[in-house]
């Protein structure tokens, strides 16, 4: 077994949350060790497409961090390297029928009401913004504020600048107990390897942070919410911006278990074209879903037919940590002195990262956080939520 000296911090999850908690953490002068059970965004972080979005949500808690959080990737991305492959490509939104776009642009104002860009495209305006958009969409809107950035590369780099600061990183150890003294408070982690003393622990678990919340005796309800992306071969650049179909945004939002599509359309610098999205709870099964991929494939196609003829070179997936109000838990939880949650983003823990880092960071020091953390307390959950079968025999938590 591993002696190590006691720190101040010890972190639950080398994915992008856990990354961001440990450089903002660190960088405040605390001392930071980052525990994985495997590899650095060995989870959901590398199954990401890496969007920076504030465009799929609406007005209220969330749309209040993903500004924030556009403000903070936008420091970052002088700050880290340039192979993060942070673009601020903007995105847009088409709707393919006049009452798909009523509904968009009465989500754009709101939004706009809220701080978000958000600019109206006629029809005839849509191919000027997207040259090989198809012809016959009713319209859309630009978000100029909409970003990507590579997952993986760039939860490394921020993992890098956390170790100048003196983290300490360990990967391919698995947390199997939350250590806790008489009176309950945490006081450490129990690993494969050995003991990690720390007052304070960081659940930054994603899709297994439910798992960890137990090992402390608490309840946080999250779910694996199964994604799949289609890769396409090396192309031109063909598609500028992020672009989806209007229906995405409630597909983000329904807490349905089945399978969801709408397609969502980019571009990377490499080449590939990347196509999504899909949503279904089916625990943590990792079967190729062929209806799922093919229902991909032709809704990228409906919405650029110049995508029809070409190869998809791979197809991948990931499990979104889901939480049934949509929301993350972010900050300290009552019921376990020194335990914080950080996790629970579901599709959006790529760009919440920086804000969530920033704000555990805050809470652990005590400071003043820059928004309410009301709506994302971990133990919100205990007096509405009771555990259910649905129709893929997975749990469900149902806020009553």
């Amino acid at each position: 077994m591993l002696t190590r000296h006691p720190v101040d911090v010890v972190i639950v999850g080398a994915g992008m949350v856990g990354a961001a908690c440990a450089h903002y953490t660190s960088r405040s002068g605390l001392s930071v060790a980052v525990v994985d059970r495997g590899p650095v965004s060995g989870g959901t972080t590398g199954a990401g497409e890496g969007n920076l979005l504030v465009s799929d949500k609406v007005p209220g808690p969330e749309l209040e961090l993903a500004l924030l959080s556009a403000a903070l990737w936008r420091q970052l991305a002088e700050e880290l390297p340039p192979e993060i492959e942070y673009e601020l490509k903007g995105g847009v939104v088409v709707a393919a029928s006049e009452e798909s776009l009523t509904t968009l642009s009465a989500t754009a104002a709101g939004q706009r009401a809220a701080g978000v860009e958000a600019h109206h495209l006629a029809s005839d305006r849509l191919r000027d913004i997207e040259p090989h958009l198809a012809p016959d969409l009713a319209g859309g809107c630009h978000y100029p504020q909409d970003a990507q950035v590579q997952p993986a590369l760039a939860a490394a780099e921020l993992l890098r600048s956390a170790v100048r600061s003196g983290a300490l990183v360990c990967p391919g150890e698995e947390v199997v107990g939350i250590l806790r003294d008489r009176e309950g408070a945490v006081r450490g982690v129990r690993t494969t390897r050995g003991e990690l003393c720390a007052p304070v622990v960081v659940n930054a678990a994603g899709t297994w942070g439910g798992d960890l919340a137990a090992l402390a005796g608490v309840n946080l309800p999250v779910l694996p919410r199964r994604g799949f992306v289609l890769v396409t071969e090396p192309l031109p650049r063909l598609i500028r911006h992020k672009v989806y179909a209007a229906e995405y945004v409630g597909d983000v939002s329904s807490g349905s278990a089945a399978l969801q599509t709408s397609p969502v359309v980019e571009g990377t610098p490499s080449g590939p074209v990347l196509i999504g999205a899909s949503r279904e709870r089916v625990g943590f099964d990792r079967t190729l879903s062929v209806p799922a991929v093919a229902r991909l494939a032709a809704g990228a196609a409906a919405l650029f037919p110049v995508l029809a003829d070409v190869r998809v070179m791979r197809a991948y997936h990931g499990f979104r940590p889901y939480l049934p109000d949509h929301l993350p838990a972010i900050g300290p939880d009552p019921r376990v002195p020194g335990l914080f949650h950080a996790c629970g983003h579901e599709g959006a823990g790529i760009g919440l990262a920086p804000v969530t880092g920033r704000l555990i960071a805050d809470a652990i020091r005590g400071e003043r956080p820059a928004l309410d953390l009301g709506p994302f307390a971990p133990d919100r959950f205990d007096a509405t939520c009771h555990v259910t079968g649905d129709a893929t025999g997975d749990p469900t938590c149902d806020v009553t």
